[in-house]
């Protein structure tokens, strides 16, 4: 079994899986990266110029793509960024964040 190390390595070195458009951070990003980081516990995540300004924004905004998701930010690098969180068990799978949870989506 990898350890997280060689995984978030990994992850830098590859494709993103997850695309912040110039929409910003939608309801629908945020279920496309919950069901990566169900399925690979580590997902890189790239936002386009348009979706954040420049400066601390980028990284202010990946704490909350975090936070909103109970990952942990491993690191950012310019507009990309990998979270990871731990694979659950089937029997005992996290809630699904609701719609309630991701209200500051609408805040950007």
């Amino acid at each position: 079994m990898e350890s997280l190390r060689e995984r978030v390595k990994e992850a830098h070195h590859g494709r993103p899986d997850v695309i912040i458009g110039k929409k910003g951070v939608t309801w629908e990003v945020l279920e496309e990266i919950e069901r990566r980081l169900d399925k690979k516990g580590v997902v890189k995540v790239k936002m386009l110029r348009t979706a954040v300004g420049p400066g601390r924004e980028r990284r202010e905004a990946a704490e909350r793509v975090a936070e909103a998701l109970g990952a942990k930010l491993m690191g950012v690098r310019g507009r990309t960024f990998i979270l990871y969180r731990e694979k659950q068990d089937l029997l005992f799978q996290r809630r699904r964040p609701t719609r309630s949870r991701t209200r500051w989506a609408r805040q950007w």
